[in-house]
């Protein structure tokens, strides 16, 4: 009776309900499918493999510890699906529901159709807090919240030994990926993702709340959880009942002693909420990755793509620092605060005006923390096309003045202006022209131009999104969005303050 375990993003050994069902109920065969087509998508960049491959590498060496390593194998699922039940005549398919994109979703219902046909029972199990099927968003809160509260999936204790080879994990160089050269970005791993959370619960997180939004105090206050929870290797349950320990341990504490930790934990808990809510809104509409929401808007931006201001966005060459350094940050490594992201598909979308579907690809690839359910919607709310959300166009120069002052982050990712006074960093245009011979910063030259007016990109962009969001057909679309994805409330149990500290443009990554 061998119980095949898939896994897909969930690469650890804690917390991983189809495991321990299955190792209730024979021998289990864990297996990760390492599939050439998906690696080599548009979405995907050699960092992810790099992420996964080092996660995989770990799996195998912990369920060698309980007796039965990872079988790895390339290939299309049901082709190594079938081999192996050759070898083996495995009796049980299990795996995680898994809210990914079209690819993937594509994949599994050709799974399931093929276990149906052969008779091979298929258990798919929950993750996350998503409900998969037909959805109650009234009720989806508690729901998120009693999945968060479970009690957390034991660890079997032992695995009996297959007797079937394990299988090489393909280097980049095996699956014809390009080098991977995001050179500073995390590492992956069940046990890297454990250490962070500690710290971040008991050491980092303190002023969490209000550093966040900043691009330099986010590296070390922010969790940087976001790559663990994306590939599976810490679950989102363990996240969240961690964090709940830690909170309850304050009670044990005087006033004085508690500082911002309240503020932190509460603040980090509602996100990981609003990270699920996020993914339901994609595994209830999987047309979300490639369809505007109301699709009313799909007459603007319609064959106005500029080629020149979508490569000088992708190469960090905008002529706003800001937005330079982000992007520069991203391509070396894969991580950036959530106000950032926010600010950069801002600039893609209302003063480049380019379609979300142009760039999608491009910050699917830089973020290390690709999550498919977060991704795209965000996308679209942060290009203005769900019909339910605020338009937040953000000043470049505005967040450059506010989340970097001294101008420490942009001198970090954008070397060029390293030697530029504080006073014109974050506006180098309109530094004297003497000053910019003296300092070897030529506006145009070393460091380009702005490519746009921002004041004026704003002000058409609003003209131009709000004649759409008028028309009596928009409402329509987005009334009906809001009954099927809008959020309903906050979970009840979540810790709370007075005022919340949810800000949507802060949301959902760690």
């Amino acid at each position: 009776m061998t119980q095949l375990v898939w896994f897909k993003r969930d690469l650890r050994i804690h917390d991983h309900t189809p495991l321990f069902e299955a190792a209730a109920r024979g021998p289990v065969l864990p297996l990760y499918i390492v599939e050439p087509n998906l690696l080599q998508s548009a979405s995907m960049h050699p960092a992810h493999w790099t992420f996964i491959r080092a996660s995989l590498i770990e799996l195998r060496d912990h369920l060698a510890r309980l007796g039965q390593p990872l079988i790895v194998r390339v290939g299309e699922a049901i082709t190594v699906f079938k081999a192996l039940q050759e070898a083996i005549a495995f009796t049980h398919l299990w795996a995680y529901e898994e809210s990914g994109n079209g690819l993937t979703y594509a994949r599994d219902r050709a799974v399931r159709r093929w276990a149906r046909s052969v008779g091979l029972p298929f258990t798919e199990i929950p993750q996350n807090g998503i409900i998969r099927g037909r959805l109650d968003r009234d009720q989806w809160s508690s729901h998120w919240e009693a999945a968060m509260n479970a009690a957390i999936t034991p660890t079997p204790d032992v695995l009996p030994t297959i007797d079937l080879p394990i299988g090489a994990i393909p280097t980049h160089a095996e699956l014809q990926l390009a080098p991977d050269e995001m050179s500073k970005a995390q590492p992956g791993g069940e046990a890297a993702g454990l250490r962070l959370l500690r710290s971040f619960l008991h050491e980092r997180g303190e002023t969490y709340t209000r550093a966040m939004s900043s691009p330099l105090e986010g590296w070390w206050t922010c969790s940087r959880l976001s790559p663990y929870l994306a590939w599976g290797t810490l679950s989102a349950r363990r996240a969240y009942q961690d964090t709940l320990g830690a909170q309850a341990a304050l009670a044990a504490l005087p006033q004085a002693a508690l500082g911002r930790w309240p503020s932190a934990y509460r603040s980090f808990t509602e996100r990981l909420a609003w990270r699920s809510h996020f993914m339901q809104k994609l595994e209830t509409e999987p047309r979300l990755e490639f369809e505007n929401l109301v699709t009313t808007y799909d007459r603007v931006r319609v064959g106005e793509f500029n080629v020149g201001r979508f490569n000088a966005w992708e190469h960090g060459q905008t002529g706003y620092p800001m937005i330079d350094a982000c992007m520069r940050c991203l391509a070396q490594t894969g991580w950036i605060n959530f106000r950032m992201r926010a600010m950069l598909v801002s600039f893609a979308a209302y003063d480049l005006w380019l379609h979300w579907r142009d760039f999608a690809h491009v910050l699917s690839q830089r973020f290390l923390d690709y999550e498919p359910g977060i991704h795209y919607p965000q996308l679209q709310m942060q290009s203005g096309t769900t019909g339910i959300n605020a338009l937040r166009i953000y000043n470049p120069t505005k967040q450059a003045i506010d989340q970097d002052p001294n101008g420490d982050f942009i001198r970090k990712f954008v070397p060029e202006l390293a030697s530029v006074p504080t006073t014109w960093i974050h506006t180098p245009w309109l530094m004297p022209s003497d000053l910019q011979r003296r300092l070897g910063v030529r506006i145009g030259r070393e460091y380009p131009a702005p490519i746009v007016d921002h004041d004026r990109q704003y002000t058409l962009a609003r003209e131009k999104l709000g004649v759409i969001r008028q028309l009596p057909e928009t409402r329509l679309q987005a009334n009906a969005v809001q009954e099927r994805l809008g959020s309903r409330r906050k979970p009840r149990r979540a810790p709370r303050s007075r005022k919340s500290s949810i800000s949507q443009d802060q949301l959902p990554l760690f």
